[in-house]
Protein backbone atom coordinates (compact mmCIF):
# COMPACT_ATOMS: atom_id res chain seq x y z
CA UNK A 1 0.00 0.00 0.00
CA UNK A 2 1.22 3.46 -0.86
CA UNK A 3 2.25 5.75 1.99
CA UNK A 4 1.37 8.85 -0.05
CA UNK A 5 -1.41 10.75 1.73
CA UNK A 6 -4.13 12.29 -0.41
CA UNK A 7 -5.93 14.02 2.44
CA UNK A 8 -9.39 13.29 3.76
CA UNK A 9 -11.64 12.19 0.90
CA UNK A 10 -14.72 12.77 3.05
CA UNK A 11 -13.95 16.47 3.52
CA UNK A 12 -15.46 19.01 1.18
CA UNK A 13 -13.52 21.95 -0.21
CA UNK A 14 -13.94 24.98 1.98
CA UNK A 15 -14.26 23.09 5.27
CA UNK A 16 -11.46 25.23 6.74
CA UNK A 17 -13.33 28.47 6.10
CA UNK A 18 -12.93 29.78 9.66
CA UNK A 19 -9.13 29.79 9.51
CA UNK A 20 -7.38 33.10 8.85
CA UNK A 21 -5.78 33.24 5.43
CA UNK A 22 -2.09 34.14 5.46
CA UNK A 23 -1.20 35.11 1.90
CA UNK A 24 2.52 35.40 2.65
CA UNK A 25 2.59 31.87 4.04
CA UNK A 26 0.74 30.64 0.97
CA UNK A 27 3.20 32.40 -1.35
CA UNK A 28 6.07 30.47 0.23
CA UNK A 29 4.42 27.29 -1.05
CA UNK A 30 4.92 28.35 -4.68
CA UNK A 31 8.57 28.02 -5.75
CA UNK A 32 8.09 29.94 -8.99
CA UNK A 33 7.17 33.10 -7.10
CA UNK A 34 10.79 33.33 -5.99
CA UNK A 35 11.83 34.03 -9.60
CA UNK A 36 12.88 37.39 -10.89
CA UNK A 37 11.58 38.40 -14.30
CA UNK A 38 13.84 40.86 -16.14
CA UNK A 39 15.35 41.61 -12.74
CA UNK A 40 11.97 42.37 -11.15
CA UNK A 41 9.91 40.34 -8.68
CA UNK A 42 7.35 38.20 -10.49
CA UNK A 43 3.77 39.43 -10.19
CA UNK A 44 1.84 36.57 -11.79
CA UNK A 45 -1.59 37.89 -12.77
CA UNK A 46 -2.63 35.22 -15.28
CA UNK A 47 -4.11 32.49 -13.10
CA UNK A 48 -7.30 32.45 -15.20
CA UNK A 49 -5.19 30.95 -17.99
CA UNK A 50 -3.26 28.53 -15.77
CA UNK A 51 -2.45 28.73 -12.07
CA UNK A 52 0.99 28.15 -10.57
CA UNK A 53 1.71 24.97 -8.60
CA UNK A 54 2.47 24.64 -4.88
CA UNK A 55 5.36 22.46 -3.75
CA UNK A 56 2.84 20.01 -2.21
CA UNK A 57 1.59 19.15 -5.70
CA UNK A 58 5.09 19.02 -7.21
CA UNK A 59 6.42 16.79 -4.42
CA UNK A 60 3.44 14.42 -4.51
CA UNK A 61 3.87 13.83 -8.23
CA UNK A 62 7.61 13.37 -7.82
CA UNK A 63 6.99 10.75 -5.13
CA UNK A 64 4.67 8.75 -7.38
CA UNK A 65 7.30 8.61 -10.12
CA UNK A 66 10.05 7.73 -7.65
CA UNK A 67 8.26 5.16 -5.50
CA UNK A 68 4.86 4.00 -6.75
CA UNK A 69 4.56 4.26 -10.51
CA UNK A 70 3.02 1.50 -12.61
CA UNK A 71 0.02 1.23 -14.90
CA UNK A 72 -3.38 1.06 -13.22
CA UNK A 73 -6.19 -1.53 -13.24
CA UNK A 74 -3.96 -4.07 -14.98
CA UNK A 75 -1.28 -5.51 -12.73
CA UNK A 76 -1.47 -7.95 -9.82
CA UNK A 77 1.92 -6.84 -8.50
CA UNK A 78 2.36 -4.38 -5.64
CA UNK A 79 3.38 -1.28 -7.61
CA UNK A 80 0.33 -1.57 -9.85
CA UNK A 81 -1.93 -2.01 -6.85
CA UNK A 82 -0.41 1.07 -5.18
CA UNK A 83 -0.77 3.13 -8.34
CA UNK A 84 -4.35 1.99 -8.81
CA UNK A 85 -5.18 2.88 -5.21
CA UNK A 86 -3.73 6.35 -5.69
CA UNK A 87 -5.57 6.87 -8.98
CA UNK A 88 -8.93 5.75 -7.64
CA UNK A 89 -8.28 7.63 -4.39
CA UNK A 90 -7.86 10.76 -6.48
CA UNK A 91 -11.21 10.09 -8.15
CA UNK A 92 -12.83 9.80 -4.73
CA UNK A 93 -11.19 13.06 -3.65
CA UNK A 94 -12.58 14.88 -6.71
CA UNK A 95 -16.03 13.41 -6.07
CA UNK A 96 -16.05 14.86 -2.58
CA UNK A 97 -14.65 18.17 -3.82
CA UNK A 98 -17.72 18.53 -6.05
CA UNK A 99 -20.04 16.71 -3.64
CA UNK A 100 -20.98 14.17 -6.30
CA UNK A 101 -23.45 11.52 -5.18
CA UNK A 102 -21.18 8.69 -6.35
CA UNK A 103 -17.46 8.38 -7.05
CA UNK A 104 -18.45 6.73 -10.34
CA UNK A 105 -19.85 10.06 -11.51
CA UNK A 106 -16.29 11.39 -11.97
CA UNK A 107 -14.62 10.83 -15.34
CA UNK A 108 -10.98 11.82 -15.84
CA UNK A 109 -10.14 13.51 -19.14
CA UNK A 110 -7.11 15.38 -20.52
CA UNK A 111 -8.65 18.77 -19.78
CA UNK A 112 -12.01 20.54 -19.59
CA UNK A 113 -12.03 20.99 -23.36
CA UNK A 114 -11.95 17.23 -23.85
CA UNK A 115 -14.68 16.85 -21.22
CA UNK A 116 -17.00 19.19 -23.13
CA UNK A 117 -16.16 17.47 -26.41
CA UNK A 118 -16.91 14.12 -24.78
CA UNK A 119 -20.38 15.30 -23.82
CA UNK A 120 -20.96 16.96 -27.21
CA UNK A 121 -20.04 13.79 -29.08
CA UNK A 122 -21.64 11.20 -26.81
CA UNK A 123 -24.74 13.19 -25.87
CA UNK A 124 -25.06 14.32 -29.46
CA UNK A 125 -24.93 10.77 -30.78
CA UNK A 126 -27.45 9.47 -28.27
CA UNK A 127 -29.84 12.36 -27.76
CA UNK A 128 -29.77 14.91 -30.61
CA UNK A 129 -31.47 14.96 -33.99
CA UNK A 130 -31.71 17.50 -36.82
CA UNK A 131 -33.55 20.62 -35.69
CA UNK A 132 -32.81 20.15 -32.00
CA UNK A 133 -31.34 23.12 -30.12
CA UNK A 134 -28.41 23.68 -27.76
CA UNK A 135 -28.29 26.96 -25.81
CA UNK A 136 -25.02 28.68 -24.86
CA UNK A 137 -24.20 32.24 -23.76
CA UNK A 138 -22.44 35.14 -25.47
CA UNK A 139 -19.49 35.01 -23.04
CA UNK A 140 -18.42 31.39 -23.43
CA UNK A 141 -14.85 30.20 -23.88
CA UNK A 142 -14.22 28.75 -27.33
CA UNK A 143 -14.17 25.31 -25.69
CA UNK A 144 -17.90 25.70 -25.02
CA UNK A 145 -18.69 27.10 -28.47
CA UNK A 146 -16.73 25.15 -31.08
CA UNK A 147 -17.83 21.61 -30.05
CA UNK A 148 -21.47 22.61 -30.45
CA UNK A 149 -20.78 24.21 -33.83
CA UNK A 150 -19.08 21.02 -34.99
CA UNK A 151 -22.16 19.12 -33.82
CA UNK A 152 -24.39 21.62 -35.60
CA UNK A 153 -22.55 21.06 -38.86
CA UNK A 154 -22.67 17.29 -38.45
CA UNK A 155 -26.23 16.81 -37.19
CA UNK A 156 -28.00 19.98 -38.43
CA UNK A 157 -28.89 21.09 -34.92
CA UNK A 158 -29.19 24.76 -33.96
CA UNK A 159 -26.95 26.61 -31.50
CA UNK A 160 -28.73 29.52 -29.83
CA UNK A 161 -26.94 32.26 -27.87
CA UNK A 162 -28.15 34.09 -24.76
CA UNK A 163 -27.02 37.75 -24.88
CA UNK A 164 -25.43 39.76 -22.07
CA UNK A 165 -25.96 43.40 -21.18
CA UNK A 166 -23.32 46.13 -21.28
CA UNK A 167 -22.04 45.13 -17.82
CA UNK A 168 -21.74 41.47 -18.79
CA UNK A 169 -24.83 40.21 -16.93
CA UNK A 170 -26.77 37.42 -18.63
CA UNK A 171 -30.14 38.71 -19.86
CA UNK A 172 -32.45 36.25 -18.17
CA UNK A 173 -35.60 37.28 -20.07
CA UNK A 174 -33.80 36.45 -23.31
CA UNK A 175 -32.74 33.10 -21.86
CA UNK A 176 -36.34 32.32 -20.94
CA UNK A 177 -37.45 33.20 -24.47
CA UNK A 178 -34.87 30.87 -26.04
CA UNK A 179 -35.98 27.81 -24.07
CA UNK A 180 -38.33 25.82 -26.30
CA UNK A 181 -39.73 22.36 -26.95
CA UNK A 182 -36.73 21.74 -29.23
CA UNK A 183 -34.10 22.65 -26.61
CA UNK A 184 -32.17 19.52 -25.69
CA UNK A 185 -29.25 20.95 -23.68
CA UNK A 186 -28.08 24.16 -22.04
CA UNK A 187 -24.25 24.54 -21.93
CA UNK A 188 -23.19 27.49 -19.81
CA UNK A 189 -20.09 28.81 -18.10
CA UNK A 190 -20.04 29.18 -14.32
CA UNK A 191 -17.66 32.16 -14.49
CA UNK A 192 -16.79 33.92 -17.75
CA UNK A 193 -13.04 33.63 -18.25
CA UNK A 194 -12.80 36.90 -20.19
CA UNK A 195 -14.76 39.34 -17.99
CA UNK A 196 -15.40 37.49 -14.73
CA UNK A 197 -19.21 37.34 -14.76
CA UNK A 198 -20.54 34.79 -12.25
CA UNK A 199 -23.64 33.27 -13.77
CA UNK A 200 -26.89 32.83 -11.77
CA UNK A 201 -26.53 29.08 -12.18
CA UNK A 202 -29.26 27.91 -9.85
CA UNK A 203 -31.84 30.01 -11.68
CA UNK A 204 -30.50 28.94 -15.09
CA UNK A 205 -30.61 25.26 -14.13
CA UNK A 206 -34.04 25.44 -12.50
CA UNK A 207 -35.54 27.10 -15.57
CA UNK A 208 -34.06 24.41 -17.82
CA UNK A 209 -35.10 21.56 -15.56
CA UNK A 210 -38.66 22.87 -15.46
CA UNK A 211 -38.70 21.80 -19.13
CA UNK A 212 -36.69 18.60 -18.43
CA UNK A 213 -33.66 20.05 -20.24
CA UNK A 214 -30.25 18.91 -18.92
CA UNK A 215 -27.52 21.46 -18.18
CA UNK A 216 -23.75 21.30 -18.67
CA UNK A 217 -21.63 23.77 -16.69
CA UNK A 218 -18.11 24.85 -17.66
CA UNK A 219 -16.60 25.28 -14.20
CA UNK A 220 -12.99 25.98 -15.17
CA UNK A 221 -12.92 29.45 -13.63
CA UNK A 222 -15.13 28.57 -10.67
CA UNK A 223 -13.40 25.49 -9.23
CA UNK A 224 -10.31 27.42 -7.99
CA UNK A 225 -12.39 30.19 -6.41
CA UNK A 226 -15.78 28.93 -5.22
CA UNK A 227 -17.02 25.92 -3.28
CA UNK A 228 -18.90 23.87 -5.89
CA UNK A 229 -21.70 21.52 -4.84
CA UNK A 230 -23.10 19.79 -7.92
CA UNK A 231 -25.99 18.21 -6.01
CA UNK A 232 -27.04 21.59 -4.67
CA UNK A 233 -26.70 23.22 -8.09
CA UNK A 234 -28.58 20.36 -9.70
CA UNK A 235 -26.50 20.42 -12.89
CA UNK A 236 -26.31 17.31 -15.04
CA UNK A 237 -22.70 17.78 -16.16
CA UNK A 238 -19.89 19.86 -14.66
CA UNK A 239 -16.36 20.18 -16.03
CA UNK A 240 -13.13 21.72 -14.80
CA UNK A 241 -9.39 21.51 -15.49
CA UNK A 242 -6.67 20.50 -13.04
CA UNK A 243 -4.21 23.17 -14.13
CA UNK A 244 -6.51 26.04 -13.16
CA UNK A 245 -7.03 24.74 -9.62
CA UNK A 246 -3.27 24.76 -8.82
CA UNK A 247 -2.84 21.22 -10.13
CA UNK A 248 -1.01 19.82 -13.16
CA UNK A 249 -1.80 20.08 -16.83
CA UNK A 250 -2.96 17.00 -18.69
CA UNK A 251 -5.94 16.18 -16.49
CA UNK A 252 -9.51 17.40 -16.49
CA UNK A 253 -12.72 16.33 -14.82
CA UNK A 254 -16.16 15.54 -16.12
CA UNK A 255 -18.88 15.11 -13.53
CA UNK A 256 -22.06 13.57 -14.87
CA UNK A 257 -25.17 12.15 -13.26
CA UNK A 258 -24.59 8.41 -13.10
CA UNK A 259 -27.77 7.39 -14.91
CA UNK A 260 -27.14 9.96 -17.62
CA UNK A 261 -23.52 8.88 -18.14
CA UNK A 262 -24.59 5.26 -18.51
CA UNK A 263 -27.16 6.23 -21.13
CA UNK A 264 -24.38 7.55 -23.39
CA UNK A 265 -22.12 5.62 -25.77
CA UNK A 266 -18.33 5.63 -25.28
CA UNK A 267 -16.24 8.53 -26.57
CA UNK A 268 -13.07 6.62 -27.51
CA UNK A 269 -12.45 2.92 -27.95
CA UNK A 270 -9.52 0.95 -26.57
CA UNK A 271 -8.17 -0.78 -23.52
CA UNK A 272 -9.65 -0.61 -20.02
CA UNK A 273 -13.08 0.65 -21.12
CA UNK A 274 -14.35 -2.75 -22.20
CA UNK A 275 -16.00 -5.70 -20.51
CA UNK A 276 -15.22 -8.07 -23.36
CA UNK A 277 -13.91 -7.91 -26.92
CA UNK A 278 -14.28 -10.31 -29.81
CA UNK A 279 -14.07 -9.73 -33.54
CA UNK A 280 -17.85 -9.94 -33.61
CA UNK A 281 -18.79 -7.72 -30.67
CA UNK A 282 -17.48 -5.50 -27.87
CA UNK A 283 -19.30 -4.77 -24.64
CA UNK A 284 -18.43 -1.78 -22.50
CA UNK A 285 -17.99 -1.12 -18.81
CA UNK A 286 -20.26 1.23 -16.92
CA UNK A 287 -19.27 4.80 -16.12
CA UNK A 288 -16.73 6.16 -15.49
CA UNK A 289 -14.56 3.52 -17.12
CA UNK A 290 -16.41 3.40 -20.44
CA UNK A 291 -15.14 6.97 -21.02
CA UNK A 292 -11.51 6.35 -20.02
CA UNK A 293 -9.98 4.38 -22.88
CA UNK A 294 -6.24 3.71 -22.66
CA UNK A 295 -3.68 4.55 -20.00
CA UNK A 296 -4.96 7.54 -18.01
CA UNK A 297 -3.11 10.48 -16.47
CA UNK A 298 -2.06 8.51 -13.40
CA UNK A 299 0.48 10.83 -11.81
CA UNK A 300 -1.52 13.90 -12.80
CA UNK A 301 -4.54 12.53 -10.94
CA UNK A 302 -2.46 12.44 -7.75
CA UNK A 303 -1.31 16.00 -8.43
CA UNK A 304 -4.91 17.10 -8.87
CA UNK A 305 -5.94 15.42 -5.62
CA UNK A 306 -3.09 17.17 -3.80
CA UNK A 307 -4.14 20.50 -5.30
CA UNK A 308 -7.67 19.89 -4.05
CA UNK A 309 -6.25 19.10 -0.61
CA UNK A 310 -4.30 22.34 -0.76
CA UNK A 311 -7.21 24.65 -1.53
CA UNK A 312 -9.45 22.70 0.85
CA UNK A 313 -6.97 23.12 3.71
CA UNK A 314 -6.97 26.87 3.15
CA UNK A 315 -10.72 26.93 2.59
CA UNK A 316 -12.37 28.13 -0.61
CA UNK A 317 -14.48 30.71 1.24
CA UNK A 318 -11.24 32.21 2.61
CA UNK A 319 -9.67 32.17 -0.85
CA UNK A 320 -12.76 33.79 -2.35
CA UNK A 321 -12.78 36.53 0.31
CA UNK A 322 -9.09 37.25 -0.29
CA UNK A 323 -9.56 37.46 -4.06
CA UNK A 324 -12.70 39.56 -3.67
CA UNK A 325 -10.67 42.09 -1.70
CA UNK A 326 -8.03 42.16 -4.42
CA UNK A 327 -10.70 42.65 -7.08
CA UNK A 328 -12.18 45.62 -5.23
CA UNK A 329 -8.77 47.20 -4.65
CA UNK A 330 -7.61 46.64 -8.22
CA UNK A 331 -10.87 47.95 -9.66
CA UNK A 332 -10.59 51.12 -7.58
CA UNK A 333 -6.98 51.74 -8.59
CA UNK A 334 -7.44 50.95 -12.28
CA UNK A 335 -10.62 53.00 -12.58
CA UNK A 336 -8.61 56.05 -11.51
CA UNK A 337 -6.33 55.78 -14.56
CA UNK A 338 -7.36 58.17 -17.34
CA UNK A 339 -8.06 56.43 -20.64
CA UNK A 340 -8.46 52.98 -19.10
CA UNK A 341 -11.74 51.13 -19.69
CA UNK A 342 -12.79 48.03 -17.78
CA UNK A 343 -15.04 45.54 -19.59
CA UNK A 344 -17.40 43.47 -17.49
CA UNK A 345 -18.87 45.06 -14.38
CA UNK A 346 -21.43 42.39 -13.56
CA UNK A 347 -23.18 42.59 -10.21
CA UNK A 348 -21.69 39.19 -9.34
CA UNK A 349 -18.10 39.02 -10.56
CA UNK A 350 -14.96 36.95 -9.95
CA UNK A 351 -11.41 38.29 -9.57
CA UNK A 352 -10.81 39.04 -13.25
CA UNK A 353 -10.31 42.51 -14.73
CA UNK A 354 -10.33 42.90 -18.50
CA UNK A 355 -9.37 46.35 -19.76
CA UNK A 356 -8.04 48.49 -22.58
CA UNK A 357 -5.98 51.68 -22.63
CA UNK A 358 -6.73 54.38 -25.20
CA UNK A 359 -3.12 55.06 -26.07
CA UNK A 360 -1.73 51.52 -26.51
CA UNK A 361 -2.65 48.15 -28.03
CA UNK A 362 -3.20 45.33 -25.51
CA UNK A 363 -0.26 43.35 -26.90
CA UNK A 364 2.06 46.32 -26.42
CA UNK A 365 0.76 46.77 -22.89
CA UNK A 366 1.35 43.10 -22.09
CA UNK A 367 4.89 43.25 -23.45
CA UNK A 368 5.81 46.36 -21.48
CA UNK A 369 4.22 44.99 -18.30
CA UNK A 370 6.32 41.87 -18.68
CA UNK A 371 9.49 44.01 -18.59
CA UNK A 372 8.24 45.23 -15.20
CA UNK A 373 7.82 41.64 -13.99
CA UNK A 374 4.01 41.74 -14.30
CA UNK A 375 2.53 38.76 -16.16
CA UNK A 376 -0.92 39.42 -17.67
CA UNK A 377 -2.81 38.01 -20.63
CA UNK A 378 -3.34 40.16 -23.72
CA UNK A 379 -5.59 39.09 -26.57
CA UNK A 380 -9.09 37.71 -27.05
CA UNK A 381 -8.72 35.11 -24.25
CA UNK A 382 -10.25 32.33 -26.38
CA UNK A 383 -13.47 34.36 -26.27
CA UNK A 384 -13.67 36.20 -29.56
CA UNK A 385 -17.48 36.54 -29.50
CA UNK A 386 -17.16 38.29 -26.13
CA UNK A 387 -14.67 40.75 -27.60
CA UNK A 388 -17.05 41.38 -30.50
CA UNK A 389 -19.91 41.98 -28.06
CA UNK A 390 -17.95 44.77 -26.39
CA UNK A 391 -16.57 46.17 -29.63
CA UNK A 392 -12.87 45.52 -29.07
CA UNK A 393 -10.44 43.17 -30.82
CA UNK A 394 -8.61 42.35 -27.61
CA UNK A 395 -8.15 43.34 -23.97
CA UNK A 396 -5.53 43.08 -21.27
CA UNK A 397 -6.67 40.68 -18.55
CA UNK A 398 -5.37 40.65 -15.00
CA UNK A 399 -6.65 37.63 -13.08
CA UNK A 400 -5.98 36.95 -9.42
CA UNK A 401 -5.24 33.80 -7.48
CA UNK A 402 -4.81 32.93 -3.84
CA UNK A 403 -1.12 33.97 -3.91
CA UNK A 404 -1.62 37.51 -5.20
CA UNK A 405 -1.22 40.64 -3.06
CA UNK A 406 -2.12 44.32 -3.06
CA UNK A 407 1.55 45.07 -3.67
CA UNK A 408 1.24 43.20 -6.97
CA UNK A 409 -1.82 45.27 -7.86
CA UNK A 410 0.31 48.35 -7.17
CA UNK A 411 3.03 46.95 -9.46
CA UNK A 412 0.39 46.49 -12.18
CA UNK A 413 -0.81 50.08 -11.81
CA UNK A 414 2.74 51.47 -11.79
CA UNK A 415 3.56 49.53 -14.96
CA UNK A 416 0.41 50.78 -16.71
CA UNK A 417 1.42 54.33 -15.85
CA UNK A 418 4.80 53.62 -17.46
CA UNK A 419 2.93 52.54 -20.60
CA UNK A 420 1.00 55.78 -20.59
CA UNK A 421 4.23 57.79 -20.36
CA UNK A 422 5.66 55.93 -23.34
CA UNK A 423 2.62 56.24 -25.61
CA UNK A 424 1.12 59.62 -24.69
Amino acid sequence: MSTLELGNPTALAGDNSTAAFDVEAARRDFPILERKIHGRPLAFLDSAASAQKPRQVIEAMDEVYREHYANVHRGVYLLSQESTDLFEGARARVAKFLNAAKTEEIVFTRNATEAINLVANCFGQAKLRAGDEVIISHVEHHANIVPWQLLRDRLSIQVKVVPVDDDGNLIMDAYADLLSERTRLVAITHIANSIGTVMPLRQIIDMAHAREIPVLVDGCQAAPHLAVNVQELGCDFYVFAGHKVYGPTGIGVLYGRYDLLNSLPPFLGGGDMISSVSFEKTTFKKAPFRFEAGTPAIVESVGLAKAIDYVSDIGLPAIHAHEDGLLAYATERLTAIDGLTIYGQAKDKAAVISFTLESAHPHDIGTILDRAGVAVRAGHHCAQPTMERFGVPATVRASFGLYNTRAEVDALVDAINQVKELFE
